[in-house]
């Protein structure tokens, strides 16, 4: 058994106060998905601080939200070890959960402040992407999220760091390195949507397109990984969800042009 220590998931600790690299690195997403949605709000002429707003409430209803989403497919074990269930600096939050809380934050949150919806959700939809392809580094930290298991010639064919290598060695074996594929599906989606306002889609057709994208990809890559949330012995619920969320956002774009839903195009005031 090679001798290779995994990377130390402890970024600061002050007395009894222990900062974890999961939680930085989800900050730093955050904060930079917070930066590229409000130049763009500076561009369309609208306040940064509605988006600094909406942010301070989204992120930690997401966070709670995913969470518990996290939890109740989990709650065999979490039911005999309640108290880890707020433990989230050991992992254990699903994407999926915290869409859902950052979606009802920003529907009550626009009607509140009197703004579109979908206009506010497809300024967003880069930003979340890049949250997203930036979190995934915590789940590296943290060791999880990974695929099977793969050989460390494989994962030297790939053109790979050393200290991704090294991270991807767990317990004596070399796993697919999941994390990292996500985060470059996302972050290549990052550029497509950026490109995509110029072509300036109808209102709420770049937060889809964000929806339809991160999904394909979710799809085939949670295909790979060993931690999946299982609905059945044979079916993993990120790939249900992810199915559901294509089909849907598909027959939303449809139904909202032949409806005259969208009239209103991304870049109308």
């Amino acid at each position: 058994m090679e001798d290779i220590q995994p990377l130390d998931r402890v970024f600061l600790e002050i007395g009894p106060l222990t900062v974890y690299w999961y939680g930085v690195i989800i900050g730093i997403g955050v904060i930079l998905g917070l930066y590229l949605a409000t130049k763009e709000c500076e561009r369309r002429g609208i306040p940064k601080e509605v988006f600094v707003d909406l942010v301070l409430f989204a992120v930690p209803i997401a966070i709670i939200f995913a969470r518990v989403y996290y939890v109740a497919f989990k709650w065999d074990y979490y039911s005999e070890n309640l108290v880890q269930i707020p433990q989230i600096w050991h992992g254990g939050i699903a994407i999926h959960g915290g869409l859902i809380g950052a979606v009802l934050t920003a529907v009550i949150y626009s009607k509140v402040r009197g703004y579109s919806f979908w206009k506010l959700a497809d300024i967003a939809a880069p930003s979340i992407l890049l949250g997203q392809a930036i979190g995934r580094w915590g789940n590296f930290m943290n060791q999880e999220a990974h695929g099977g298991p793969v050989s460390r010639a494989f994962l030297e064919n790939l053109h790979l760091p050393k200290f991704i290598i090294d991270q991807m060695y767990i317990n004596g074996t070399y796993y697919h390195p999941t994390f990292l594929y996500e985060s470059l599906w996302s972050i290549v989606g990052v550029v497509v949507l950026i490109l995509l306002r110029r072509a300036n889609l109808r209102r709420g057709e770049l937060f889809l397109t964000y929806v339809i994208w991160y999904s394909i990809g979710r799809f085939f890559i949670e295909g790979m990984r060993t931690d999946s949330l299982m609905l059945t012995s044979s079916l993993r619920i990120a790939q249900v969800i992810s199915i559901v969320l294509i089909l849907l956002s598909l027959v939303f774009i449809i139904v909202r042009r032949w409806k005259g839903w969208s009239k209103k195009h991304y870049l109308d005031q």
